[in-house]
């Protein structure tokens, strides 16, 4: 699915409305007629009190041809039209006088904190105050609207984008924005949806379909894509009934040192389970009978030291290497990394304290084969591309470092982003409970181990981290949260490929659940 900017957006308006000879009002009662559909199934006519705050510009446009819509459905509606200045949209206009043409109760106008209607907390709020179009923060008393609304318990629906938030830029008023229960998105998500800072206001989101132009979309360049499970299915390789172990690669791991060597083990054994054909595991001579039983299936080579790796040393030519994981940074290990990478033929998966001799000694940087994939969390992303100020930040950061060193860069977290040059991917799987320790290393193994079966580094990342997110759900399905440890990813990850063509769910399977 693609992600598109608020600019993108409005031109598709236009487009829409130019090649299919319709109008942006009757665009928005598209819109609109969506939001209403989606109560009225829900609702079945209830008369809960609703109460609708629609701005003066498009996205109060919206909300007012929901409270027509509702009203004409008999629904219990009350309509507030914050009137904080005489700059109104043509689409606003015409939908303020048709929503006067069904009601006695014209629209309440509200010009100051006095006109703040009594809310309980079983009621409904739907928020049309501000879209996508917003470029600067509200002020004044409309602020105080906002969290006046936040300070209630009511449900709260915003319409396209919660007011106050931006598309596809960083905040400039936390305060200013409000706190959605679920938020329903015109034709695609927004970047705003996907990230820390603006992403807390967003938990729920649905997408409406409202026809806009299809061949513009499809040839329009997004800013960002979502990986879902039909973009997933598309990367999946299937495997040819002649094939053998060495149809499906050798993968080299390199981690571990004294007392980390769980590392090694989680990542050897993650590459296995995605499918690499075989696996070696580089390890301290301390490790050598960790690694034997732990993972009897894995081939095991150890540096002559005993307690870190000092010099890497192989008899054979991999088909992809994951390196850094509990390797520790001391200089013989930094040594070794240099050597590792002006001598790699194939792209290399680097996580970890691989990373953070990397951030301590820029020379490497020089050395990393292309292509390579880099799987920091933000501390070590910190640490390759200096502090940034907000989300945004650091996605530009991040795709300049990944464009100048020609590499990937996972950007791991709860929606996971990997970027190539310009190009963000950001995954949809996961959970809270992934956030324990372990979890990258497996993810590390689960990259390496795809690179080996012949799939591209890019699609290999962007593939592996869905994987990974959904072993991660499936595990979690059964233990919860708080339960959940990094083998318990690696065992699911056999159910996670299952469940790639498994049907999805009906509401009717959920009701006989």
């Amino acid at each position: 699915m693609k992600l598109f900017s608020a600019a993108q957006l409005h031109e598709a308006d236009k487009i829409t409305t130019k090649k299919h000879g319709i109008t942006l009002v009757e665009l928005m009662e598209r819109g609109g007629t969506q939001i209403f559909n989606w109560l009225h199934h829900r609702m079945q006519g209830a008369q809960v009190p609703i109460h609708i705050f629609s701005g003066i510009g498009n996205n109060g446009g919206d909300g007012l041809v929901v409270g027509r819509l509702l009203i004409e459905h008999g629904y219990n509606v009350k309509v507030y039209v914050a009137n904080f200045t005489d700059k109104r949209s043509k689409c606003f206009l015409i939908n303020y006088d048709r929503i006067k043409t069904v009601t006695k109760d014209w629209p309440i106008l509200m010009t100051s904190a006095h006109d703040f209607p009594e809310i309980k907390d079983e009621d409904i709020i739907i928020d049309a105050l501000f879209g996508i179009g917003l470029n600067r923060p509200p002020e004044g008393w409309v602020k105080e609207l906002i969290q006046y609304l936040n300070s209630k318990k009511s449900f709260k629906l915003s319409i396209d984008i919660p007011s106050g938030m931006y598309a596809n830029k960083a905040l400039t008023d936390a305060e200013a924005v409000l706190k959605a229960s679920h938020t329903l998105t015109f034709q695609a998500p927004k970047l705003s949806f996907f990230l820390p800072e603006t992403g807390r206001f967003v938990p729920y989101f649905e997408v409406l379909e409202i026809g806009l132009d299809p061949e513009y979309l499809h040839t329009t360049e997004p800013i960002a894509q979502v990986i879902a499970k039909p973009e997933a299915q598309q990367f999946y390789k299937q495997r040819e009934k002649y094939a053998h172990k060495g149809s499906f690669g050798h993968t080299l791991v390199v981690a571990g040192s004294y007392g980390k060597m769980g590392a090694a083990v989680l990542t050897t054994k993650a590459a296995y389970r995605t499918g690499a054909g075989l696996v070696t595991a580089f390890v301290p001579e301390s490790g050598y009978n960790i690694l034997q039983t732990a993972v009897p299936e894995a081939m095991t080579l150890t540096d002559a030291e005993d307690d870190l790796i000092t010099s890497i040393a192989i008899d054979f030519e991999p088909s992809s290497i994951a390196v850094g994981m509990g390797i520790g940074t001391k200089p013989e290990t930094v040594k070794a990394l240099g050597k590792l990478f002006k001598e790699a033929k194939e792209p290399l998966v680097i996580d970890a304290d691989a990373l953070n001799c990397i951030a301590a000694n820029d020379e490497l940087l020089n050395h990393i084969p292309e292509l390579s994939v880099l799987t920091p969390h933000p501390g070590e992303l910190e640490r390759l591309i200096g502090a940034w100020t907000d989300d945004y930040d650091k996605l530009e950061k991040t795709k300049s470092f990944a464009k100048q060193h020609n590499v990937i860069v996972v950007i791991k977290g709860a929606n996971t982003i990997v970027v190539i040059e310009e190009r963000l991917y950001i995954n949809t799987t996961g959970n809270p409970g992934m956030a324990t320790g372990g979890s990258g290393d497996v993810l590390s193994g689960m990259i390496a181990g795809l690179i080996s079966q012949g799939y591209d580094p890019l699609i290999a990342s962007v593939f592996g981290v869905y994987l990974h997110g959904s072993a991660g759900n499936l595990a979690t399905q059964e233990i919860g949260f708080e339960a959940l440890i990094a083998q318990d990813i690696v065992e699911h990850i056999g159910p996670a490929f299952l469940t790639l063509f498994a049907p999805e769910p009906t509401e009717q399977d959920a009701k006989n659940a």
